[in-house]
């Protein structure tokens, strides 16, 4: 492949933006068509009345796969955006009224911290999972994370030894792992949690879920100065100094072919942008099974569909007067039955979570509140998708359900001690339907697909399509969803489109 060819990125994600910028670093023409009227996708941000909340992503790990970008980019990351850490950085409290609070990095002072919230073994058994996720980390980080997805040859690449087989153990759950490692519950409660990073069922989810605390507490947990989003406005920013182009409010229709060669995208208003290269930074779904016409597109798309999607997300966002002392910049209000959560989300018969587990963001930014005497609350719970009833969805635009939901989590959330409704100057209501109808995301899966099954990481539909030109990049692909796993995707596809040979 010359450098002069044309991209065509559809998508202005995360993993389009990153894959526009690596690209065009190689010397490629890169034009990025965006459907909405903003770039950044789930990366995005909400302000009013000085209150600014992050409405995608609200943690920053593994900050090494953005150092990466940028540097090779233009830059160091930490020009680009206010890195900062944070210590502590979790609270968790337990449906009995245990409480944790967690140090932003260090395994080790983690587990202290889980002795003296929780007692008991917890220090020794917290250090030996983390050890467990350390060790399947080593394993899969550069032959499967970080390199194309080859279906089961890449099971077989992380079989050569039979004991990084038994570390792994590719057939047990998260929560089998849970449970055989721990002599305390709310551990493997805490473990459980691990699972939602991915949109996923702890019952269901790989054992190698494990590697997720131990990214965490090994690499840190960070904020970026005035949000999480700010991510999007500096890879925006990466990218027009590169001589991408980007186009928002172009919403592609279809992508062009000639035989199985890629020749382009025609956009709703029925212009055709040529291009030898099309990166979709898009649902997986959506691209085999509305923007192409092919019987290798439908063959895709019919094995997409067998995959379980993520859980989806019902978010509150409240401007909060005053100060509330005692909370950290993430807080966790577990349920007592989690299993009844994952039942609600997961089952045949999707309903709201009755007793949901709550997370709350909270961060001491000045820049994300309009003085010292107010607050910005990021509420999240874990929900069914939207859709018509059936396959694990609801209805999220009944005419009251939203309202009556919010009504109701704030009260779990008083009944758990923090009763924030009489200082809650006004609130914003985000359902799944909402995410749905913003970013294109089906159902409003925060994730894309779900990790639920022991073959769920190596049948995600990989980077680099069978139709000739054609990449995928993003949470719905290899290797998955988070900001993380979309940089190293956005990593793979430039790599592979780079390395392609001409014709």
């Amino acid at each position: 492949m010359s450098a002069n060819e044309s991209v065509v990125v559809i998508g202005a994600g995360a993993g389009g933006l990153a894959t526009a910028a690596r690209l065009a670093a190689k010397g490629k023409s890169v034009t990025v068509l965006e459907q909405a009227n903003f770039f950044g996708g789930k990366l995005a941000a909400y302000r009013r009345d000085g209150f600014v909340f992050d409405t995608g992503p609200s943690l920053f790990t593994l900050p090494a796969v953005y150092r990466d970008l940028f540097l090779k980019t233009g830059g160091p990351l930490e020009e680009a955006v206010d890195l900062q850490p944070l210590d502590p950085a979790f609270r968790y409290q337990f449906s009995d009224g245990a409480t944790v609070v967690m140090p932003g990095v260090g395994a080790g002072q983690c587990a202290d911290a889980l002795a003296d919230g929780l007692g008991g073994k917890a220090a020794s058994e917290w250090r030996s999972l983390i050890k467990r996720g350390g060790a399947m980390w080593q394993i899969t980080r550069e032959p499967f994370l970080q390199s194309p997805l080859a279906g089961w040859r890449s099971v077989m690449s992380l079989a050569k030894n039979p004991r990084d087989v038994q570390t792994i153990a590719p057939l047990t759950t998260l929560r089998s792992l849970g449970n055989s490692t721990f002599s305390d519950k709310r551990l493997v409660t805490l473990l459980d949690r691990y699972a939602t990073y991915t949109g996923s069922d702890p019952r269901k989810a790989p054992a190698v879920l494990a590697t997720v605390p131990y990214i965490e507490q090994t690499f840190g947990a960070w904020h970026l100065g005035g949000g999480v989003s700010t991510l999007a406005a500096a890879l925006v920013q990466r990218c027009i100094d590169l001589g991408v182009e980007l186009r928002a409010n172009t919403s592609v229709t279809s992508i062009s072919t000639v035989g199985n060669q890629i020749t382009g995208v025609r956009t709703s208003d029925g212009d055709l942008f040529p291009a030898n290269i099309v990166v979709a930074n898009a649902d997986a779904g959506q691209v085999y099974g509305s923007l192409l016409d092919s019987p290798a597109a439908q063959k895709i798309n019919n094995e997409v569909a067998k995959s379980t999607p993520s859980l989806a997300g019902f978010v509150l966002l409240l401007a909060v007067n005053g100060r509330t002392p005692g909370l950290q910049h993430h807080n966790v209000w577990f349920t007592e039955n989690y299993d009844a959560e994952f039942d609600s989300i997961f089952g045949r018969k999707a309903v709201p979570v009755n007793d949901p587990t709550i997370y709350v963001c909270l961060p001491d930014d000045p820049l994300m509140r309009p003085d010292n005497d107010h607050e910005s609350w990021f509420v999240l719970v874990n929900a069914p998708r939207h859709g018509d009833g059936s396959n694990s969805t609801i209805n999220w635009d009944e005419p009251g359900l939203a309202e009556h939901y919010a009504d109701r989590v704030l009260a779990v959330l008083a009944r758990r001690g923090m009763d924030v409704r009489p200082r809650i100057r006004w609130r914003e209501i985000r359902t799944p339907a909402d995410l749905e109808r913003g970013v294109r995301a089906p159902g409003g899966a925060i994730y894309g697909t779900s990790s639920n099954g022991a073959r769920a990481a190596f049948t995600r539909p990989a980077n680099e399509s069978p139709i000739n030109g054609l990449y995928l990049v993003g949470g719905s692909s290899h290797p998955g969803g988070g900001l993380p796993l979309v940089g190293m995707s956005a990593e793979i596809v430039a790599n592979l489109i780079n390395s392609a040979k001409p014709g």
